[in-house]
């Protein structure tokens, strides 16, 4: 075959004969092979593509790919190691979870009194046993808070009793480490430890206080030195709760157990033996793997089960950056894999027409950016927020601080008490309901009479189909709002109960809203409406793992399905998750996952003596 007048060989070789390529099964890979020559791997179950090039540029197909650059050395092993436990995601969640499964355990501390009296009578039922040990289910039994997970509350009241009465109560913990008790593992993060973190702006403070974002056994005050700046105070920067991840995995010991800059492209089951069933959701095909520890099969088997991980192997996939244009391939197999990934992954789209035109974005960042570049001011057109959240109140705080007229668009009334701000303090946290409170005075229908000089024209455009989370407007002629029938405020004005119906390349948006379209000349529009995990490296992106197998995965409407009391997925065992994927968006809760977690692997891998773990990131 030709490619831009260069002649490409392109070699197949299938692995298994009279088998069809499913381009779903591939992945690619670029290396550097000789002297530079440029060739591509398409590898995938049935089959393998090989693409080589005479020239000495990569050809088009290898740039379109966007894949690591490798010397033909650097290939991963042949009889990858096989570890107990591969937990992916460094954040918070990782964090935690490796901090129990390197030995720390908690103990009751006699010393203190829990408030809950009944909690308290169980707790002491079993003071020489550790939490881990104990029965989850029975601790839980009985108590309330903000999280669905059981065990998630139990962590919590044991770590910050009673705090959503207002109180400060001391942990009721103390913490041993048994070298003994220690479960091999590894942490693959695609940063440094502390995930999303790193990534958020530095100045904004977070929702939950600084004491409720520190995990177990350093304390977050005495790591920022005790900082106090108002009556927001007890709030954190992002800068500061990264800065506090980070160093917490180099006090506890736990840099063996991280790999930075790891990016997981495959996780697939491999199982044990010829004869089981075939697996409900899984692929038709099967493959028989020798990682060392026996041969294993694909997960086109059903796996048996055998005390949770006995029976089955998880094979994970990826590659590690370690310099700037080097990515080295790595496969590991693993006893039993953890979902800690959280959830800014993949943001939410509205899904309507315009929508990846180029002033249509999706983080708060790219406000920053522009204000920062000089591409918005006080002269610009406004700045058009969708959504009804903290980041969109974030990001209206942004614009009104550089003096950036902001048009606000969110589906809910301003009285709907799902709002979030209707659940902070005003104390802690006055500037969401400044934004709240302009949200429900500063509405498109109060607007006084303004001097057209002081507002922005809306202009009249054909208007389109609407999106599908919002009805059809039933309109009749000329009911698309120009220029002369709409007043604004002149900093912001917000649209309760509207939705985007499009976005015209033109730099127009067109609203739907009480039975009429309004069309607005706009600067920029960020679309705030949430964020969704990005499980692609699972079979189906990992959808037929939630409450709902028929919807994707979502960390409010679709969480994954698991055992409330040890983190498994209902639907794969040997799969745990933790964290926003299982409906725990705070840090506060997400440490109840490495509670549960830890304690249903402790007894597991117990009774199979692998518990004992000189751990190290050597494995990759």
């Amino acid at each position: 075959m030709y490619d831009d007048e260069r002649e490409v060989w392109l070699i197949i070789s299938f692995k298994r004969p009279q088998t069809a390529i499913d381009p779903s099964h591939r992945s690619v890979s670029i290396y550097t092979v000789g002297k530079g020559l440029p060739w591509v791997v398409i590898t995938g179950r049935d089959c393998e593509w090989r693409q080589t090039d005479k020239s000495q540029h990569v050809p088009a197909l290898a740039q379109a790919a966007a894949m690591p650059l490798l010397e033909e050395n650097t290939l991963s092993q042949e009889h990858p190691p096989t570890l107990p436990v591969v937990i992916i995601g460094n954040g918070p969640s990782g964090i935690c979870l490796s901090y129990l499964l390197s030995g720390y355990k908690p103990y009751l501390d006699t010393a203190t009194v829990h408030p809950n009296p009944i909690l308290y009578r169980k707790l002491q039922e079993a003071t020489h046993l550790s939490i881990t040990e104990q029965d989850m289910k029975y601790l839980s039994e009985g108590l309330e808070g903000r999280s669905r997970n059981p065990v998630a509350v139990l962590f919590d009241t044991l770590l910050h009793p009673n705090a959503d009465f207002g109180y400060e109560f001391p942990p009721v913990l103390k913490w041993r480490r048994d070298k003994h008790q220690q479960i091999p593992h590894l942490v693959l993060g695609k940063g440094t430890p502390g995930g999303a973190w790193h990534a958020m702006e530095g100045s904004m403070l977070t929702v939950s206080l600084g004491i409720w974002m520190e995990l177990p056994g350093v304390n977050y005050r005495d790591m920022t030195n005790g900082k106090r700046r108002d009556v927001t105070s007890d709030r954190a920067t992002p800068e500061e709760i990264s800065s506090y991840y980070k160093d917490y995995v180099k006090l506890k010991g736990l840099q063996k157990n991280f790999v930075d800059n790891t990016y997981v492209t495959s996780v697939q089951k491999l199982c044990r033996g010829h004869e089981q069933e075939g697996l409900e959701n899984g692929q038709e095909d099967q493959r028989v793997v020798d990682g060392g520890n026996g041969h294993f099969e694909e997960n086109g088997k059903e796996c048996e089960n055998n005390g949770g991980g006995g029976g089955t192997l998880w094979e994970i996939r990826g590659y590690r950056q370690v310099q700037s244009d080097t990515h080295v391939p790595f496969s590991l197999f693993a006893e039993n894999v953890v979902l800690a990934t959280g959830a800014s992954d993949s943001p939410v789209r509205l899904g309507v027409e315009g929508e990846d035109l180029p002033f249509v974005f999706h983080s708060i960042s790219d406000l920053g950016l522009a204000v920062s570049q000089g591409k918005l001011d006080v002269n610009s057109d406004p700045v058009l927020v969708v959504g009804a959240g903290l980041s969109a109140a974030d990001a209206v705080l942004c614009a009104l601080n550089s003096n950036i007229r902001v048009l606000h668009v969110f589906r809910k009334n301003v009285d709907n008490p799902d709002l979030i701000f209707k659940q902070l303090p005003k104390t802690l946290y006055p500037e969401y309901h400044k934004v709240y409170n302009m949200m429900s005075s500063q509405t498109c229908t109060n607007v006084a009479s303004l001097s057209s000089s002081n507002r922005p024209q809306a202009v009249s455009i054909a208007s389109s189909v609407c999106a599908k989370m919002c009805p059809k407007p039933q309109l009749s002629a000329g009911s698309i709002a120009g220029g002369s029938s709409i007043s604004l405020f002149p900093d912001y004005t917000s649209f309760p109960e509207h939705c985007v119906v499009s976005f015209q390349s033109d730099m127009k948006c067109l609203l739907q809203g009480d039975n009429s379209l309004k069309a607005f000349k706009i600067s920029m529009a960020l679309v705030l409406i949430g964020t969704n995990p990005n499980l692609f490296f699972l079979k189906g992106q990992g959808q037929y793992l939630g409450q709902d197998p028929t919807r994707p995965i979502s960390c409010k409407q679709n969480p994954i399905d698991i055992n409330p009391y040890t983190f498994e997925c209902t639907k794969e065992p040997g799969l745990f998750a933790m964290g926003p994927l299982v409906g725990d968006n705070f840090v506060r809760f997400l440490k109840g996952g490495a509670l549960g977690i830890t304690s249903c692997l402790l007894k597991r891998l117990k009774k199979r003596g692998k518990l004992i773990s000189n751990g190290g990131n050597n494995f990759i």
